[in-house]
């Protein structure tokens, strides 16, 4: 690769942005691109709101790198002196029949040395008054995560990006993709753009601007977020008095605590029907919005007639095993495939970024979970398999 390979990323959503960043800090030219804008509302790293959070189960790569996260979220917000990490903790409630992913997490926290507590019932019925913890009998505290600001971070990042050097351009790719080499991509604009290498981190657009090689292994589903009004002058549902939480209890449900006035946000984690980014209408299900309803009554009591004050549509987009797609096209190593994310991706965006700047300026290997050629040595049953990894 020549000493100042010109790289083009397509895509400014949480992966395509942060890796352009990194490239650029290495000493890559690099040329970002994205057809409707960093953080705009089609985009797997739209909205407000993401959280960030390191417990994930047993044996996963996501911890580890949820700590390098934490540790370059910090690093970011004091170089530009703003703050997107907000820390009002994150609680984890477990039933106690069913909390394999919880217990699974512990020894994953220690080991990256998240800090973490392992909380009672009776300590969070103490400490959070305000949530009915029936049916939990313990939990995981990270009282330094919380949740990350979405759309204004994603913007920052292509701030940053373009103050330091780098070229952004809104522009979306056109033509065929798959066939051999690229002698460079036709844009929107009529105009047409060459690089030495091409990374595509396009979110749910992945597989249709690959269908061969990605296709469906990327799955875009709809996905409603609900905000509820809290009684007035009632603060106890701020982020100043209670964390963001997730509940296994049946339906894996999650919140954020009310920030920025917007209300107290909750959503199912549950994946939703198949979703067309571009096209889709980004309407809540009335259906959802009434088991909503009944949930936020029964674990928030205070919020049992509060009102709907915002929703939103958003859409996870996963592969069947809900790990990342994090490789080369197999018919051009000067492209690389980045995507799958959604639903838990967003945190790691300056983590992913930092690793991909080394695989491609370093001509590494990316580690074997993210590799297309898992995909193979599964039979089509297990590529429609979806075990979900929460958030």
């Amino acid at each position: 690769m020549r000493t100042k390979p010109h790289i083009l990323l397509i895509g400014a959503g949480a992966f395509g942005g942060w890796t352009a960043l990194h490239l650029l800090q290495a000493g890559a030219k690099v040329t970002l691109l994205d057809a409707w804008g960093p953080g705009n509302s089609r985009s797997s790293s739209g909205g407000e709101t993401r959280v960030m959070r390191g417990t994930y189960g047993p044996d996963q790569p996501y911890t580890e790198m949820a700590a390098r996260a934490l540790s370059l979220w910090k690093k970011y917000e004091r170089k530009w002196k703003r703050q997107f990490l907000h820390r009002p903790g994150v609680l984890w409630m477990a039933t106690g029949r069913d909390d394999a992913f919880e217990r699974g997490s512990v020894q994953m926290l220690r080991a990256a040395k998240i800090k973490f507590q392992e909380l009672s019932s009776a300590d969070m019925r103490k400490f959070w008054p305000q949530i009915n913890f029936e049916g939990v009998e313990w939990g995981i505290f990270e009282p330094e995560c919380g949740y990350l600001e979405a759309r204004g971070s994603c913007q920052a990042v292509v701030e940053a990006f373009i103050a330091a050097g780098g070229k952004y351009r809104q522009a979306a790719v056109k033509g065929e993709l798959e066939s051999g080499s690229l002698l460079g991509l036709n844009l929107s604009d009529g105009s047409k753009i060459k690089a030495d290498v091409y990374v595509f981190a396009c979110g749910p657009w992945l597989g249709t601007l690959f269908p061969e090689t990605v296709g469906d292994l990327i799955r875009a589903t709809k996905q409603d977020v609900f905000f509820f009004g809290p009684p007035a002058g009632d603060n106890r549902f701020s982020y100043e008095a209670m964390p963001v939480w997730a509940d296994h209890r049946g339906k894996f449900r999650y919140g954020i605590p009310g920030s920025d006035r917007r209300g107290f946000k909750i959503a199912d984690d549950t994946r939703g029907p198949d979703f067309d980014p571009t096209q889709g209408e980004r309407m809540v299900s009335p259906e959802t919005l009434r088991e909503i309803h009944e949930y936020v009554g029964f674990r928030f009591p205070a919020l049992k007639n509060a009102p709907l004050v915002e929703t939103r549509v958003c859409q996870y987009e996963q592969t069947p095993d809900s790990h990342f797609i994090v490789d080369r096209h197999p018919n051009n190593e000067d492209v690389w495939l980045v995507g799958g994310g959604s639903g838990h991706g967003f945190k790691h965006g300056p983590a992913l970024g930092e690793i991909m700047s080394r695989l491609i300026l370093r001509d590494g290997t990316p580690n074997p979970i993210w590799r297309l050629d898992r995909f193979n040595k599964k039979s089509p049953a297990g590529r429609e398999k979806d075990r979900g990894l929460p958030l």
